[in-house]
């Protein structure tokens, strides 16, 4: 089963949580942390890697904290998955070292390549924003991210 690292599932909940404050303002990574349960210290240091990636602004001081560089609706779930987990491969032969040793002989290479970009494709088409409205629509309809591809519990 393909699977999302706990790490990446934070960084999501926490974009999410951050989409959702009306105001704009910095949030902490404490009261991120408390809202949903998560680690802090994790957290923070999730936090940390999707600021240095510039999905995340980190503001200092008594009231700092993060805030969304760029609008929810320009945030992608694959460009925070990637900077948390980095690149996304489903199986070692794809990978950003170039083929593996069964190159020649393998006959499952390019259908796993396919699947690979499919997914790709699909993560990069759920922006945070998505993750709000979905959740509001599993509330009132059930409707799955995706159009019924993809269902991502937060």
């Amino acid at each position: 089963m393909l699977r999302l690292t706990k790490k990446a599932d934070y960084g999501l909940m926490a974009l999410k949580y951050l989409a959702e404050q009306k105001d704009g303002s910095a949030h902490s990574a404490k009261d991120i942390a408390e809202a949903y349960h998560i680690p802090p210290q994790l957290l923070a240091k999730i936090l940390q890697t999707l600021a240095k990636a510039g999905l995340l602004v980190s503001h200092a001081g008594t009231n700092g904290g993060y805030a969304l560089a760029k609008s929810a609706a320009e945030i992608s779930a694959f460009e925070v998955i990637r900077a948390i987990d980095g690149p996304l491969f489903i199986t070692s032969c794809i990978t950003i070292h170039g083929a593996c040793d069964l190159t020649s002989t393998c006959t499952i290479k390019e259908p796993l390549r396919k699947v690979n970009d499919s997914i790709k494709d699909l993560l990069s088409g759920i922006f945070i924003a998505d993750l709000i409205e979905a959740e509001t629509e599993q509330a009132g309809s059930g409707v799955p991210v995706g159009g019924g591809l993809v269902t991502i519990a937060i």
